[in-house]
């Protein structure tokens, strides 16, 4: 399932699956990798997956499917209405989550859209153990606020806490009574919270905020899309739960919250998204928008085939071998840092390893994205791409200003079933080298910044010649080595 001790003492992650196709990648010389980030604006998203050797960017859509997988596609229905394919994944979603009702959408932020359409109006506030990208620009683009209210123990980037992406509940309290309840939205728990390093959620965490919620008659809202790695946390760090079906978890989270939505891109390792609720009220508030914004209810969006690859990826997320596979190798990786002295974010989460960009890049003022020049340094060293999750992911003050972030986190995504251990051990190597190269590395300014989501495709330039020096470096340090 896991880690498996070998003579030497030492625990070693063990892949769960054997390779049976290939896809060739390149390894560019440093000299190349410069001149691609050059290219890209300095701006990892803008890199062309040709000059990328490890694309640690994200584990959205980019999860390796099974073999079964790929059979089940070969049977999807086309038809626009009423296809078998819908029925056998809501037959799979009903059996697993216990929910009445199943909404198709193209992928999770489109779920997003549809939630924020029928709960947000202008001057309301969506309560959340944190926020994500998208459901924020969602939420504030209809007028709404966002209002975290994680454990102040969650956002220590070192700790040994074991679920820190908690919900505080004395903050949610204090929230509903200066808020009042007719001007929340909806309360929001993000399962593996992205943002602050893939951290998880507690089951007793839940159930407090699901007893509040339900005695105010306020929706509570679950993004179950790292509900996979969620889940093996809960079943590894909670000795309560150590024993406990998978399925059975699942379905104690969901008869807990109102609404389920994730986005198959993570959750199940194919594409799409899905919203699933059991009240008749929400669901039909919710139905009438999924053929305006997605596509009829029967496919909602998605290509059949990705659906029938869903409901099996959904089935194999009840297997603790395939649930580990992102964590152990997020801890084997983040091991291999801390040995080396790199601060990273800690207990490791899942999703991926979390770069402490504030304390690597401490000599670069917090406005000069720490975050996303360590992301511009990781690739020029390794040509690994990671991605920003620091103020580069914010949005700007109403005024102009910069918000700046709560964490400067470079994250290297930990696709599973992708990358193998001497992959893991060259990353942990490269970054180790730069870290002891760290005075190197300068800050970055936008020249073209949109006004959404820049992150995605904003542009921006090295202040000074500082990746030149960096390369330059490298080729002094490894000689003819890539």
């Amino acid at each position: 399932m896991s880690n498996v001790k070998f003579m030497s003492g030492e625990n070693i992650p063990l892949e769960m699956h054997k390779v049976r196709m290939v896809q060739k990648i390149n390894l560019l010389p440093v000299e190349e990798r410069l001149k691609a980030m050059q290219e890209s604006g300095f701006n990892t998203f803008l890199l062309k997956n040709r000059d990328v050797y490890l694309d640690m960017l994200t584990d959205s859509g980019v999860n390796a499917m099974s073999e079964n997988q790929y059979a089940a596609m070969m049977q999807a229905d086309d038809s626009y209405a009423g296809s078998e394919t819908f029925y056998r994944l809501e037959a799979v979603l009903q059996d697993i989550f216990g929910m009445k009702y199943f909404l198709p959408a193209h992928q999770g932020r489109a779920c997003e859209n549809i939630l924020s359409n029928v709960f947000v109006t202008p001057g309301s506030t969506a309560l959340m153990n944190f926020h994500f990208t998208t459901t924020k620009s969602h939420i504030t683009r209809l007028g709404g606020k966002v209002e975290e209210i994680i454990s102040d123990q969650g956002l220590n980037i070192q700790s040994d806490l074991p679920f820190k992406g908690d919900i505080d509940i004395k903050k949610l309290n204090e929230a509903i009574g200066r808020l009042g309840k007719s001007q929340i939205s909806f309360v929001r728990i993000e399962a593996g919270t992205n943002l602050i390093g893939g951290q998880p959620v507690s089951m007793g965490n839940i159930n407090k905020v699901s007893q509040i919620c339900r005695k105010e008659g306020i929706p509570l809202i679950f993004d179950a899309s790292l509900l996979a790695d969620n889940l093996y946390f809960i079943k590894t760090r909670d000795e309560k739960y150590k024993d406990v079906e998978i399925k059975e978890i699942i379905r104690e989270i969901a008869s807990l919250v109102d609404i389920v939505y994730f986005s198959a891109r993570k959750l199940g390792c194919a594409r799409g998204g899905a919203i699933l609720v059991s009240d008749d009220e929400m669901f039909n508030k919710m139905r009438e928008l999924i053929p305006l914004y997605e596509g009829f209810l029967t496919y909602g969006g998605m290509s059949v085939r990705e659906m029938e690859a869903m409901a099996v990826g959904l089935r194999e997320t009840l297997d603790m071998n395939v649930i580990s596979q992102t964590p152990i190798f997020v801890e084997a990786l983040s091991n291999e840092l801390i040995e080396k002295g790199v601060p990273v974010v800690t207990p490791s989460g899942g999703l991926g390893c979390h770069l402490n960009a504030s304390e690597f890049c401490s000599h670069i003022p917090q406005e000069q994205y720490q975050a996303g020049a360590l992301a511009v340094a990781v690739f020029i060293a390794s040509g690994v791409r990671g991605m920003e999750r620091g103020t580069m992911s914010e949005q700007r003050n109403e005024d102009g200003s910069e918000q700046l972030s709560d964490m400067e986190l470079l994250r290297l995504a930990m696709p599973k079933r992708v990358f193998t251990l001497s992959q893991v051990k060259y990353t942990a190597d490269r970054i180790a080298w730069l870290y002891k190269n760290r005075h190197l590395i300068g800050g970055l300014e936008f020249v073209e910044e949109p006004k959404v989501l820049r992150f995605f495709f904003g542009r921006l330039q090295a202040i000074g010649d500082w990746p030149e020096q960096l390369a330059k470096q490298f080729r002094q340090d490894f000689g003819d080595s890539l």
